[in-house]
């Protein structure tokens, strides 16, 4: 992939990250797990826990991508290989944290993807300002996975490639 081409994805990729981050830092900062729970069972208790904590980890690493993307952007000249670095923590670390959450508050259904229908489907129904956020940001790490797809399995191969290239005595 050409240069310029790899400084526009970590442009768009950093903008695509501070929109996700300020929907998700304005709902954190101003929610509570009593009041998402609001006198509901024990499950919801458990559901919502889990819920903020997935949505904690993804604002962390949404953070510290959009700083290693911004550091990328900032040097005066454009590392190539820092900035794909940078991308491949994006997709591993952002998307894959959204679209898996580790408590499986909500999954997304492949099979809605092309309906128009929301594709995320939570485990519990949640109160309406949980579920508004998780399809708030969707579309942001939808269109982050699309834009980055070469960095799911590409970026690896190439890297791999490479270091044969450099180190022949470790051609296996």
């Amino acid at each position: 992939m050409s240069q310029s081409n790899i400084q526009q994805l970590c442009v768009t990729a950093k903008e695509q990250l501070t929109i996700a981050i300020n929907i998700m830092e304005s709902f954190l900062n101003n929610i509570t797990l009593l009041q998402l729970v609001d006198g509901q069972d024990e499950a919801a208790n458990i559901f919502y826990q889990g819920y903020l904590s997935d949505l904690r980890h993804l604002l962390v690493f949404s953070e510290v991508c959009r700083e290693k993307l911004g550091i990328v952007l900032r040097r005066g000249t454009f590392d190539q290989e820092s900035a794909e670095k940078a991308l491949y923590s994006v997709y591993h670390d952002c998307i894959n944290r959204f679209f898996y959450p580790k408590n499986e508050s909500y999954s997304e259904d492949g099979r809605y993807a092309y309906t128009g229908q929301d594709a995320i489907r939570f485990r519990k129904k949640p109160v309406r300002s949980a579920r508004d956020l998780i399809l708030d940001i969707t579309g942001v790490f939808e269109e982050l996975r699309e834009a980055l797809a070469y960095y799911e399995s590409d970026y690896l191969t190439q890297l791999r490639l490479r270091k044969s290239q450099e180190y022949p005595a470790y051609k296996q």
